[in-house]
């Protein structure tokens, strides 16, 4: 269990690393005229995503699941692919990635990396994340408690941001964001 432990804190880290980025990101938008919407929300997404990575851990420590290899290398793959594309749809936004929904005016909506492929590439992520990260080690009440929970946040989210981007103009013929 101590090195599952020692997954979930690199996953911590990780998250803390995400939430400099975001710092850094949301400043230079906010410096261009950013608009943020669906603060709300946001509060709710910190404590569930807080959630699945205490919950991840408490169940682990206390309920004592069996480690299952084929179920648990299994989805450490799955972790390991939700963690590159997060950080390819990070790189694929550059500055006007963060971890809340604001929009610079004037900023064509980016449609290139993983965007070219779908509209909210950074929430296969999370959702596969969502689910493999407990299972890695069983833990399958935290697995469900948070994908049920995260899907109702994500039917909001994704309808929040999705009214922002719409204001956002297309981008230009080549498909290539503009960067100011």
């Amino acid at each position: 269990m101590t090195w599952f432990t020692v997954l979930i804190v690199a996953v911590g880290l990780e998250r803390l690393a995400e939430l400099v980025v975001s710092t850094r990101n949301a400043a230079w938008s906010a410096e261009r005229g950013g608009v943020e919407t669906g603060a709300g929300h946001y509060p709710v997404m910190v404590v569930l995503h807080t959630g699945l990575l205490v919950g991840t851990l408490a169940e682990v420590w206390l309920r004592r699941p069996a480690f299952v290899p084929a179920l648990g290398l299994t989805m450490l793959a799955l972790v390991l692919a939700s963690q590159a594309l997060r950080w390819w749809c990070i790189a694929s936004l550059g500055r006007q990635w963060n971890t809340r929904v604001i929009v610079v005016p004037g900023l064509p909506r980016i449609t290139g990396g993983p965007y070219r492929l779908l509209s909210h590439p950074n929430y296969v992520a999370v959702v596969v994340e969502g689910f493999a990260l407990p299972l890695v080690h069983s833990a399958w009440i935290t697995a469900v408690v948070f994908t049920v929970c995260n899907a109702a946040l994500l039917t909001v989210r994704i309808g929040v941001e999705s009214r922002a981007l719409a204001a956002l103009p297309a981008p230009d013929a080549t498909g290539a964001r503009v960067s100011p």
